[in-house]
């Protein structure tokens, strides 16, 4: 499996905006409907990346409990579903579904979304604040598939937690591991 480490994203750049169809109920979504009134996790995933799917189960469980401290969580996927028709649209429904995403799927048909992120990498985290600020960009953890590492979500975590106790960034924003975006 190919690895791609996700690019530089400054701390305090504005969440670029967008407008894209909510896979699991077909509806559109915007940044501004989905964001959270503390915070919000924007996270570029896909199906079929073995990174994804080592860190599915923490992504639910952190969204469970952050939500509801005011902290939405948006997954988007902009892989080419021509080349990998895994991960179109009624597959990421299907998946949302078995893994009990408790927060939108949203695709990025054209891509362009993934572009004005800078996305690079599947998964590739960001965490803004309550005025959609970046306060953190990097990994989820240290864990990644065969590493033998428990997938804990501790540099996210402890990325949400400085956010909610008004804490600056965390200095150490190690970049995310995974797969690279499959672009057309």
């Amino acid at each position: 499996m190919a690895r791609a480490e996700s690019n530089e994203f400054k701390n305090g750049t504005l969440a670029p905006d967008f407008n894209l169809l909510n896979t699991i109920d077909d509806k559109q979504v915007s940044l501004q409907d989905a964001k959270g009134e503390k915070g919000t996790v924007i996270m570029f995933i896909c199906n079929h990346c073995p990174f994804v799917i080592h860190v599915n189960a923490q992504l639910v469980k952190m969204a469970n409990e952050y939500q509801q401290k005011g902290i939405n969580f948006i997954a988007i996927s902009a892989n080419d579903i021509e080349n990998y028709p895994q991960d179109a649209p009624n597959f990421m429904k299907q998946l949302a579904e078995e893994e009990k995403y408790p927060f939108p799927y949203l695709y990025d048909e054209t891509q362009d979304v993934a572009k004005a992120y800078d996305a690079a990498c599947t998964p590739d985290f960001y965490v803004f604040d309550a005025d959609l600020k970046t306060v953190y960009h990097g990994q989820l953890d240290d864990s990644r598939p065969g590493n033998g590492k428990l997938v804990t979500g501790f540099d996210m975590r402890n990325s949400l937690d400085n956010l909610l106790m008004n804490k600056l960034p965390i200095d150490n924003q190690k970049p995310s591991i995974g797969c690279g975006i499959k672009w057309k």
